[in-house]
Order: structure tokens, then sequence, then C-alpha cells
């Protein structure tokens, strides 16, 4: 099985297989019903999601000296 690249940066999980005999409808149908579940869920959790995002990226992007302890002086 060939690695896949995904938005989520996950390298394992469970494979899910895609049937090749969908029709380019079929095929958009889905992509339709995903683009609106996300549609829904961002309506819903725009916040608390846009904060989960950040701090994720703070962690885990930044250096550690771009981000230092809030309790630690400049100095």
């Amino acid at each position: 099985m060939k690695n896949l690249h995904l938005p989520s940066g996950l390298l394992t999980g469970i494979p899910f297989i895609l049937p090749k005999h969908w029709s380019p409808e079929q095929a958009l149908a889905v992509v339709e019903l995903l683009d609106d579940l996300r549609h829904q869920i961002w309506a819903h959790y725009q916040l608390p999601l846009l904060e989960l995002v950040r701090e994720q990226r703070i962690l885990h992007d930044e250096p550690e000296h771009l981000n230092p302890p809030l309790d630690d002086p400049p100095f």
C-alpha cells in the first residue's frame, strides 16, 4: 500500500477503499457531502477549532526560543 499525504498529517490508520466504479456524479455527491459536513462543523465549532489549531501549531511548529514559557522573564 502506498503512503498517502493526508491533510490531517496521519500516517497510519485503517485504509479506506473507494470503489473504482463510481460515476463522476457519485464521486461529486460524496465530495459535496463532505464539504457540507465540514461547513457545518466549522460553523458550530469555529472559535474552539481556531484555538486548538493555534495551540497545536505553537506547540509543534515553532522552535522553542520563539515560544518561551509565559512565566519566564524576557531578560
